[in-house]
């Protein structure tokens, strides 16, 4: 069983619960185990608040530019790809962008969504758009399912 969908969202704060709940209606469909869909819902949460805060600022036309998601649901495994339009990371000395890892303060308010994806996914790759400004967080993770589950993977 294979099931994909791409959006093209606002960078404004109302567009994260819609990309949330069209991921969890998607795996509740398809039988996918509640617990791995709510993982990945807030991981999906996280990427997008990000693509919110970050994509659009630096962007032509400014915060409100798109973000894209696509979701991935092919046999075993969900792979799930936000892609914004801001700055992206920057590059190491490699000319790769590093991967953004910080230490967040223990009563701090942002900084922990990247780490909490990390926490809830089984890989992630965070880098910059390929030939262009944005960054791309993806992740992805394994999948249980339902007995009673109406698409369940061969």
């Amino acid at each position: 069983m294979s099931i994909w969908w791409s959006l093209h969202l606002r960078c404004e704060a109302a567009s994260v619960p819609l990309a949330r709940r069209l991921l969890i209606g998607t795996m509740e469909t398809a039988g996918v185990d509640p617990d791995i869909s709510f993982d990945l819902s807030v991981a999906l949460g996280e990427a997008c608040a990000n693509a919110v805060e970050h994509g659009g600022a630096d962007a032509p036309g400014g915060p409100s530019e798109a973000y894209r998601v696509t979701a991935y649901l092919d046999g075993e495994r969900c792979r799930i790809e936000v892609e914004d339009t801001g700055p992206g990371f920057p590059s190491g000395a490699s000319g790769r962008p590093p991967v953004p890892c910080r230490s967040v303060p223990a009563d701090a308010e942002h900084g922990r969504g990247l780490g909490l994806i990390r926490e809830l996914a089984d890989h992630v790759h965070i880098g910059s758009a390929p030939g262009r400004a944005g960054a791309v967080v993806s992740f992805d993770k394994m999948l249980k399912w339902r007995e009673d589950a109406p698409l369940v993977a061969v």
